[in-house]
């Protein structure tokens, strides 16, 4: 999920101002517990183990361009031997760090309370950023950004009240791997060894002690190839790319050693798009022929498909952002003037009112003063058109409103005699028009904003503390202080359908999940594996 944002920034630009600073390049270790792992073999010709891949910010248009214009073989062949669904939704925030909480938790952030890439810690007292662009890198501490990347946020902010698919499935005694995923958390103690120059040069230790899947690698931190370890310097972004995941991918197949379920991450196309916009091709053509090196791997596609079952999905969308320098942007500070705004560069203060965390097309307003209305702040924000979505919780219910709607309010809450297309039961007063969905018989159906309802009241109920949600328009930007943005390229982070639709496909399997969502991936991918 950047220029420095997403999944790869979580590493790059923390490792990249150490490295810059010390002049050297990044020492990793191999897997140690590699070679004395069993192999993992299928039990009967007919269990199959399955490989997830996430693309970051896999989009069907462009998808559909990059395969038109023969550029995507590897994706086009896994669909034209399988089955291909075009619309699936994502999470909200719709940003890496909470969609892929989602994925590997199968709940929404009110349970596995992954708030966004950027939030408030009301507990600790602190923001947390998990890597959001230069400008802010320059004016946070980036070994903390690191160390609640790498540690805090599968060890401790992801919710131990919730189990992952490789917690499941360690359960159940099956096996699972993790390759460059942020969301890792298992069930097999490991330290994980922080680069040595690193260790030696900064405040960081020199492990960390984390749960993990049984086969795991992190780019520069840890490798199941050895030979990845060669292909962690700093302009291979240290290891966080689409080769280094896809050459681990392959040497578990190499080597017989597939577990049950392989969960992968390939980051690079969500830098293009942040830069070229949502059809941009280059990313995608990058990641087919990383795929194209897994599939290699077993001799002949017609292999891979024969001995695998394949998911490939988009983590994301990205929403076209405007060209133009006065109108692309919309500056938070302007609407909540005359509230005291922490700054980045300092600890939030005893008199601070406000902390803004700026997600690029949402943000969470937070008012840490007691004496502050958040009533008062939401007619402040209803005061520029641009905004899309604003809500916030009162009294066991959601209130969301938007940009320029004056007193226009829908009220809702989960329970009641409404009924969605996904089974969600909901009560609703008010103005369902505000999220654009439609009544007929205590039927809701949904419009431009996709499972709405569950996944708001999800951001509402992520974390601690007094917040308002806010989203923008299409074509447009969220900032606070030194918020990275993206003029003329592409952003996400909304609840609209431009940011919150995905494709998936499926080969090598008949079954599929209940529902076209992510957060109904992991169960039917547990359903997979525990029918092996």
């Amino acid at each position: 999920m950047r220029t420095g944002k997403k999944m790869t920034v979580i590493l790059t630009i923390g490792l990249t101002l150490i490295m810059s600073l010390t002049g050297c390049q990044a020492k990793s270790g191999t897997n140690a517990d590699m070679r004395s792992e069993p192999e993992f073999k299928v039990t009967s010709a007919g269990d199959k183990p399955i490989v997830a891949i996430i693309i970051d910010s896999l989009m069907d248009k462009p998808l559909q361009e990059a395969m038109n214009q023969g550029k995507a073989p590897a994706l086009k062949y896994l669909i034209d031997h399988g089955r291909y669904f075009p619309k699936v939704v994502s999470s909200f925030p719709t940003m890496s760090v909470t969609i892929d909480s989602t994925l590997l938790t199968g709940v929404y952030a009110d349970k596995h309370h992954v708030p966004g890439l950027v939030w408030y810690n009301d507990r600790e007292k602190r923001m947390v950023f998990y890597g959001n662009g230069p400008k802010e890198a320059l004016k946070i501490d980036q070994l903390q950004v690191l160390t609640d990347s790498v540690y805090q946020l599968n060890q401790v902010q992801l919710s131990k009240k919730v189990k992952t698919i490789h917690e499941e499935l360690a359960d159940s005694g099956k096996h699972s791997a993790s390759i460059n995923a942020v969301i890792y958390r298992g069930r097999t103690e490991r330290d994980l060894r922080v680069p040595q120059t690193m260790a030696d040069t900064t405040r960081l230790p020199d492990h960390y002690k984390v749960n993990t899947p049984e086969l795991f690698s992190l780019a520069a931190f840890t490798q199941l190839n050895p030979e990845n370890s060669l292909h962690t310097a700093l302009w291979e972004k240290y290891g966080m790319n689409d080769k280094f995941a896809a050459r681990d991918i392959a040497y578990l197949v190499q080597n017989g050693k597939l577990p049950e379920v392989t969960v992968a991450y390939f980051p690079g196309n969500d830098s293009v798009h942040h830069r070229k916009g949502s059809m941009a091709l280059k990313g995608i053509e990058r990641a087919d022929r990383a795929l194209q090196h897994v599939l290699d791997s077993y001799g002949s596609w017609e292999e891979a498909v024969k001995r695998t079952t394949w998911i490939i999905l988009g983590d994301s969308a990205q929403s076209d952002v405007l060209e133009n320098r006065d109108e692309f942007k919309v500056d938070l500070r302007p609407l909540l003037n005359g509230y005291r705004i922490a700054k980045l560069d300092r600890p939030v203060a005893q008199d601070d009112q406000i902390v803004i965390a700026a997600n690029e097309r949402m943000a969470y307003i937070y008012a840490l003063s007691p004496s502050l209305k958040l009533s008062e702040i939401v007619k402040g924000l209803q005061t520029e058109a641009k905004l899309d979505i604003i809500a916030v919780n009162r009294d066991h219910s959601v209130l969301l409103t938007g940009g320029g709607q004056g007193d226009n309010v829908l009220s809702y809450r989960p329970g009641g005699p409404y009924s969605d297309e996904y089974g969600q039961k909901w009560s609703l007063s008010g103005d369902p028009g505000l999220a654009d969905i439609s009544l007929r018989e205590h039927r809701i159906k949904y419009g431009k904003y996709p499972d709405v309802l569950a996944r708001l009241y999800g951001a509402l109920h992520s974390h601690e503390g007094r917040y308002i949600v806010v989203t923008v328009k299409p074509g447009y930007e969220l900032a606070g202080e030194s918020s990275p943005t993206h003029r003329g390229g592409g952003a996400h982070g909304s609840l609209h359908e431009v940011d919150s639709i995905v494709p998936l496909i499926v080969t090598g399997t008949d079954s599929q999940p209940k529902h076209p969502r992510i957060v109904d991936l992991k169960d039917w991918i547990l359903q997979m594996a525990n029918r092996n």
